[in-house]
């Protein structure tokens, strides 16, 4: 993200996490703009679960509002996969796609876990 708009984004964040509820570090390597947040959740408690879920959702929305992405330097993985729609069009999913397809032929390198479907 711009480094103009981090302070504003992080500080988004920041209310977004309080008003939540929830317990979310927020990390990073900001000197280029980028910053994770790892909401701690517990799974027993269903109503953190659909909080957590909540809160991830408005941070990839707020990511992309701010020109960047809902993927890390880490890749896409599963969760974010749903995602991909919102930032990438019809036909740079389907370049990653012919990509894919041409250095893994029959999917056996993380099958269904970075494109949605088409």
């Amino acid at each position: 993200m711009p480094i103009s708009e981090l302070a504003v984004c992080v500080a988004k964040t920041k209310a977004d996490i309080a008003a939540s509820g929830l317990v979310a570090p927020i990390v990073g390597h900001v000197g280029d703009g980028n910053f994770h947040v790892m909401p701690l959740i517990d799974f027993n408690d269903p109503a953190e679960v659909e909080r957590g879920y909540a809160f991830i959702d408005r941070l990839v929305q707020r990511a992309l509002a701010h020109g960047r992405t809902s993927t890390g330097e880490h890749g896409i993985g599963q969760s974010n996969r749903k995602y991909m729609n919102l930032e990438h069009d019809r036909a740079a999913l389907g370049l990653m796609r012919a990509v894919k397809q041409a250095i893994d032929p029959d999917n056996i390198m993380n099958p269904g876990k970075m494109l949605p479907e088409p």
